[in-house]
């Protein structure tokens, strides 16, 4: 069955620090590997109680904690659609692969879009699974990502270079005037079966997220050509 998935996303300006579900501290992808926001690296205990011998700071300017026998290594790209994250996406990919001391954990300001799409490459990258299959994993493990439409521009191009087709299409949506005030963001993630018999089914939890009130916009569709 070929699905569509239709993707609305917000273009932000800056840090944007939500409430609830949203600051889960830490979110496990693999036994080894987690997913988070700036404030997780700061807490000693978890970090020893999961193991972690390597941080992967996915910011410009946030600050690493110093603990010993760990490895951080920083990625300075903003969270912005022009950012060129996927340059280091086999950098990133190789050294969690290779951190065979202990866990890994990538981590950007709020652990939604850029940490995301580090972690979606190294899936692809080590463990053999299609840019469809990365998305759904990452997302069951924290289930309010939100990619900006220039980062699935870029794990596209990754996906077409490793495994030489996309699995996904990314189509612009026409674009709608700028408003001051974006509206709550539902359901940011549906997957919708081609077929006129049958209802969408959403991929997130329905989850109310509250963005900065700056500036917005209605970004891309993605359509999924993988069974």
């Amino acid at each position: 069955m070929l699905f569509s998935v239709h993707l609305t996303w917000i273009w932000r300006l800056g840090a944007a620090r939500t409430s609830g579900p949203s600051h889960m501290l830490l979110s496990q992808v693999t036994p080894t590997l987690f997913l988070s926001g700036a404030d997780a690296p700061f807490n000693a205990a978890l970090m020893s109680q999961k193991g972690i011998t390597l941080i992967v700071n996915a910011t410009l300017d946030h600050a690493f904690p110093t603990y010993p026998g760990v490895e951080c290594v920083r990625v300075p790209v903003c969270d912005l659609p022009s950012s060129r994250l996927g340059e280091h996406f086999e950098r990133v990919a190789e050294r969690i692969h290779g951190n065979h001391a202990g866990s890994t954990l990538v981590h950007c300001a709020a652990g939604r879009s850029r940490s995301p799409a580090l972690v979606m490459a190294y899936l692809m990258r080590f463990r053999g699974v299609t840019l469809c299959q990365a998305h759904r994993w990452v997302l069951k493990s924290r289930p309010f990502i939100c990619l900006n439409a220039g980062f699935w521009e870029q794990l596209l191009q990754y996906e077409k270079r490793l495994y030489g087709r996309n699995t996904i299409r990314v189509e612009q949506e026409r674009a709608e005037p700028m408003q001051t005030t974006p509206p709550p963001q539902y359901n940011r993630l549906t997957l919708v079966p081609r077929s006129p018999a049958v209802t969408r089914t959403p991929l997130m939890s329905r989850v109310k997220v509250m963005m900065s009130p700056k500036v917005w916009r209605r970004g891309s569709r993605l359509t999924s050509n993988y069974d």
